[in-house]
């Protein structure tokens, strides 16, 4: 795998940890929210989806901030 490929893999574990964590420091917890496995499996450039209802790594730092704001 490249370093490209791991850099994606990063972002996206980065992204899930994140919120998971904001959204713990709001009480909730959603057992599903992981990586999209087929995304995650794939050979896309882009990095792997983040399963909630499936949003980007971008899309779950704008959450992470917005739950992040008291």
């Amino acid at each position: 795998m490249s370093d490209h490929a791991h850099d994606r893999d990063r972002t996206a574990i980065e992204a899930l940890d994140r919120l998971r964590a904001a959204l713990a420091g709001h009480g909730i917890t959603l057992p599903s929210l992981d990586l999209h496995l087929p995304s995650y499996a794939g050979t896309y450039r882009t990095p792997p989806l983040i399963a909630l209802g499936n949003c980007n790594p971008a899309t779950a730092h704008r959450l992470a901030d917005a739950l992040g704001e008291r």
